[in-house]
């Protein structure tokens, strides 16, 4: 971690930036090495007023459930202060108490904080994947969730976080599967299996599928860039032979099916189950 500047005289400041012994990281802040993403935010919080903490976006990438693309620093502080005005940033005013946790040595809002933020500010769509991934992260518990909401109560969108805070699943491995899977809740198509592994004839796991239905033998998938890599293309051809051998149904969906058609992937997962 290098050595953040803001205590200079302009004669000295001006000196050492000639020599390239100082580099500036934000406006009246300077750096002796080149800044990484982590010393922005350092340097960021030395122009913030005290109690200002990461949150929303920031604060769940630092956590490990940072599933939405943000390229804007979130910020929280505290209701009494006026909001900071400063380039590439967002601010938020605190509403409830809250406590920062050091996150790698950068305060943020807690974890279950941060997860029912997302849950109740952005898109009823990206909103399930942030909840999954939070629990894939083991930033939080299925009970901190549901302690939370319940602190939110009178707050924005918080009836979007209550009713999909039940619904959530750590097992998703990606925002698109946790959407397909809300997409067939939605539809009142029953819950579907995250991960599902279906045995060998021993018993032994041998191949999974996204999302599936274990007693139907219907698996659905979503098809992304990925499954274009030429060895991941062999392994799924073998993949889906075994399945089908297997007596499984499996439906494959894109991202026009799933952000454009969503009535149409209800309707094929339906079905397949009838």
């Amino acid at each position: 971690m290098q050595t953040l500047v803001r205590t200079l005289s302009a004669r000295r400041l001006r000196t050492r930036l000639g020599r390239e012994e100082l580099r500036r990281v934000r406006r009246g802040v300077y750096a002796d090495q080149p800044p990484d993403d982590e010393d922005e935010l350092r340097a960021l919080l030395l122009c913030l007023p005290a109690g200002a903490m990461f949150a929303r976006q920031t604060a769940a990438r630092r956590y490990g459930f940072g599933v939405l693309r943000d390229d804007l620093v979130h910020v929280q502080v505290p209701n009494t202060v006026p909001k900071p005005r400063l380039p590439g940033l967002v601010v938020h005013h605190s509403v409830l108490p809250v406590q920062p946790v050091l996150v790698q040595g950068l305060p943020c809002v807690p974890a279950a904080r941060c997860a029912v933020d997302l849950a109740r500010t952005v898109r009823r769509l990206d909103a399930l994947p942030v909840l999954d991934a939070a629990l894939r992260s083991a930033a939080v518990t299925p009970d901190d969730l549901l302690a939370e909401v319940c602190v939110h109560r009178a707050l924005r969108g918080v009836r979007q976080a209550r009713e999909l805070v039940p619904l959530a699943d750590g097992r998703a491995e990606c925002r698109q599967e946790s959407q397909l899977r809300l997409v067939l809740l939605d539809g009142r198509l029953p819950p579907p299996e995250p991960q599902l592994w279906v045995p060998d004839t021993a018993g032994l796991p041998r191949f999974r599928v996204d999302l599936g239905y274990r007693e139907r033998r219907v698996g659905i998938e979503y098809d992304g860039i990925s499954h274009l890599d030429r060895e991941a293309f062999r392994y799924d051809r073998e993949r889906i032979n075994w399945l089908d051998a297997q007596g499984w149904r499996m439906r494959y969906f894109t991202d026009r099916d799933l952000y454009r058609r969503p009535a149409h992937v209800v309707a094929t997962v339906q079905a397949a189950l009838s």
